[in-house]
């Protein structure tokens, strides 16, 4: 499980709620959470500051490295 996704469940947000609170799609939040996607710079900014963390904490922590 990465961090994005422990994030959002320990927000008790499923991923179309998240999807819709930062206004991207809920395909968008799956892809980002399966690794498919990343999603740009903007996007992780977003995701970043809705979550109060940085994007190398949510993004590039050691556990998505070792994929």
């Amino acid at each position: 499980m990465n961090e994005l996704t422990k994030l959002r469940k320990a927000h008790n947000l499923s991923q179309k709620e998240l999807a819709d609170k930062l206004g991207l799609s809920q395909p968008m939040i799956a892809m980002m959470e399966a690794g498919e996607r990343r999603g740009g710079d903007a996007t992780k900014l977003k995701v970043a500051k809705f979550f109060g963390k940085t994007v190398d904490e949510i993004f590039f922590t050691k556990s998505n490295h070792l994929k």
